[in-house]
């Protein structure tokens, strides 16, 4: 069993994370740390488990394998680094770090303690994404030219029964998050076209505030390939009714995604629009947390690789820096 510890309940997904481990057979989890006394008090006795009011208490804790991060994103480098230096593995919410230095100096010091570390990147495992990833490696779009992913929501608008929106409003403290809806939200249209698009060179970015919050609350993004293909990232906090769109072009053909309608057309099938059969779609892979599971127990290697969240982070970093100086970011190699 992999005996599993539970840091903070401040990401709106914590509780979500805790349910799959309670439903995991391979996961026993029997601590809980917050950085908010109150808050890790009452979830430890309303999952019947141990409360811990020292973190290191926590890590430095030889019966305990693992722990699962969902901190305010501005305490992940101490936390994860803390975790792996003491063998934890660790499972945590997007995204890895505030900036790309620190996520390369987490991923050094997973990799020199060889611990087991999952960033929770869900789409990835999705069905729609895997059969894009099947129709670009079949050539069926030719050279890719254009890749658009849009995922938004309404959490920030006000209404009568949420004044402020019905996201948590430390979601709007900057210091904490690191940012609003594109650090948050837009991590899932950043590693989708990182995945689809290959090597990014540049980002320009555009992060703006409709609301009176500190943060971001409406983005969008364009990363430059070194294929030659642009990706168009949009999200927001602001846009009722918004659906998940990911549109890839190419020379070849159009690939649409609109939630669950999926429309194909190539020069290289029949003339028209082509919608795959339930059957004709790749089954969806494991999620992230039985990637990671399955990686500590038995050596697999997961399809969402350190690699991915190293990009993603690299990616937000510089439409941070490209919104703040108003200007197109180059980025390094790796």
């Amino acid at each position: 069993m992999i005996r599993t510890a539970l840091l903070s309940k401040w990401h709106v997904h914590a509780q979500e994370y805790a349910e799959e481990a309670i439903q995991n057979e391979h996961i026993v989890l029997t601590h809980v740390w917050d950085e908010q006394k109150e808050r890790g008090q009452e979830w430890a006795e309303e999952l019947g488990l141990i409360f811990e009011e020292e973190l290191d208490n926590i890590i430095r804790n030889p019966e305990i394998d693992a722990v699962i991060v969902a901190s305010p994103t501005n305490m992940h480098t101490e936390i994860i680094t803390k975790a792996a230096k003491h063998g934890k593995h660790i499972f945590t919410e997007k995204v890895l770090a505030e900036t790309e230095v620190d996520a390369a100096a987490i991923l050094q010091e997973v990799e020199r303690h060889g611990v087991k570390l999952m960033v929770s990147l869900p789409r990835l495992t999705a069905d729609y994404y895997l059969y894009t990833q099947q129709v670009v490696d079949k050539g069926l779009l030719g050279r890719l030219t254009t890749i658009r992913c849009r995922v938004a929501h309404n959490g920030s608008v006000p209404t009568e029964q949420h004044p402020n929106g019905w996201l948590p409003q430390h979601f709007y403290d900057k210091e904490l998050c690191g940012g609003g809806a594109f650090i948050d939200l837009g991590a899932h249209p950043i590693y989708l076209t990182n995945r689809l698009g290959g090597q990014a060179k540049a980002v320009t970015a555009r992060l703006n505030r409709t609301f009176d919050y500190e943060v971001d609350d409406n983005a969008v993004a364009i990363v430059e390939y070194e294929s030659g293909a642009l990706g168009i990232l949009e999200t927001g906090f602001v846009s009722s009714g918004s659906p998940f769109q990911l549109e890839v072009y190419g020379t070849e053909g159009t690939l649409m995604i609109e939630d669950g309608t999926i429309r194909l057309k190539s020069v290289k099938l029949d003339e028209g629009w082509h919608t795959p059969a339930e059957n004709e779609l790749p089954e969806t892979a494991p999620s992230a947390m039985m990637q990671w599971v399955t990686d500590i127990l038995l050596g697999k290697e997961p399809d969402i690789s350190h690699q991915d969240a190293y990009l993603l982070t690299l990616i937000n970093d510089a439409a941070r820096r490209s919104n703040a100086e108003g200007c197109r970011i180059e980025l390094k190699r790796c």
